[in-house]
């Protein structure tokens, strides 16, 4: 006669995981407790936790079913959250490692689950890059041997959220490391391990257009500055990320590259960017700063003309169709899309979304990006030393 299977009921499974969690008691102490005939029931239930797996405590016996193809009990809504849980997830990895299984890269992939791991569970993050859950696990037993180099380049290139390209790396490494490595090592190092930095779209022509301007162009395309609040640059550009269209005004300082004032509005409008002025000056010496822009009609403005004038600041602008007369405003903005929003999966973003994630981006523009002009230090750290 077959024996008959005991049966748990998930009020108990959950208390066992709660029990085993404390370190207060021992897989045969539990048994006792509970009637537990077998420490491999213990181990088990304590797999699915890790794992993230909850859902499989509630199943009956003879039902079992791999994470993500549960019963035809689990409501639709459900399915909804867990398609977009995995949805963000892939949409906050992408870059970092390939969707592709056969050009994931072991190390990197490793890497990526023990930094993620606290905010998605595992079988997630598998399931969501095409990884067995045994593969994973297979890699990460296994010992990698990374020499010095490779460790702190993978160490910088995490750091800065992989936004940096090798000849950066390779300056940062002298910088702050005393390493010296030539530039062609550090990129075979950086493709090995898939943590090349993303590359902005290059423009493919310009539009000479007409050398008539309505202000003269007094920037001549000379963007150096020898002190602070000599030059500035600004530009309006578009976020078309988020539930509506919306506008980032921006001015910045050529002294630095350091962003002085930026608006965030759903209007393209003059007081767009008398607003931008205005934070701009706010606490700052301006007489005889030399404000450049493009031949926009919200520049061209009596409201804005009249708004610099009183402000002492002197206007300039490029000539008509000339993006390159504004090249540091227009290379900052493209830098800002292609690191901050560019993904191939494009989602559509909440307009608060858009503005939370413009405000991180800038600071770290001005707090934590290394620029070479700058001899690796950020625009913020090169003022302070200025001063």
């Amino acid at each position: 006669m077959a024996r008959k299977k005991k049966i748990y009921s998930e009020e108990l499974k959950r208390e066992v995981i709660r029990l085993k969690l404390t370190g207060e008691y021992s897989n045969q102490e539990l048994m006792n407790q509970f009637g537990i005939k077998n420490r491999t029931q213990i181990k088990t239930w304590m797999k699915w936790f890790r794992d993230g797996e909850e859902q499989r405590l509630a199943q009956p016996i003879g039902k079992q079913y791999t994470f993500g193809k549960g019963p035809e009990e689990i409501s639709e809504l459900e399915q909804l959250k867990r398609k977009l849980a995995i949805y963000e997830m892939r949409e906050e990895l992408v870059g970092k490692v390939s969707g592709d299984r056969k050009e994931v890269v072991p190390e990197v992939f490793v890497e990526l689950v023990d930094l993620f791991k606290e905010k998605y569970t595992i079988a997630m993050i598998c399931e969501g890059l095409k990884v067995p859950r045994s593969t994973y696990y297979r890699w990460k037993n296994k010992s990698w041997d990374l020499t010095p180099l490779e460790q702190q380049i993978l160490a910088l290139c995490k750091a800065f959220k992989y936004r940096i390209g090798h000849r950066m790396v390779r300056d940062l490494l002298y910088k702050d490391h005393q390493m010296k490595a030539h530039r062609n090592t550090v990129q075979k190092i950086m493709q090995k391990y898939n943590i090349q930095c993303r590359v902005k779209p290059k423009r493919t022509s310009y539009t000479a257009g007409e050398s008539k301007c309505i202000v003269a162009n007094l920037l001549e395309r000379n963007f150096s500055a020898e002190k602070p609040n000599q030059k500035w640059v600004t530009d309006i550009t578009y976020l078309p990320y988020g539930e509506k269209m919306l506008y980032l005004s921006t001015i910045m300082d050529l002294y630095n590259n350091e962003i002085l004032a930026y608006r965030i509005s759903d209007k393209q409008d003059t007081s767009l960017v008398t607003q931008t002025l205005e934070d701009a000056c706010r606490g700052r010496e301006t007489y005889e700063v030399i404000l450049h822009s493009d031949q926009g009609a919200q520049y061209t403005s009596y409201a804005f003309q009249e708004k610099a004038k009183e402000k002492g600041i002197i206007t300039s602008m490029s000539r008509k169709g000339n993006c390159l007369d504004n090249a540091v405003i227009e290379s900052f903005h493209s830098s800002l899309k292609s690191e901050e929003f560019s993904s191939p999966l494009r989602p559509r973003l909440t307009s608060s979304i858009v503005q939370e994630k413009v405000q991180d981006y800038m600071y770290y523009y001005n707090y934590n990006r290394p620029f070479t002009k700058l001899n690796c230090h950020t625009p913020v750290e090169f003022r302070s030393m200025a001063a």
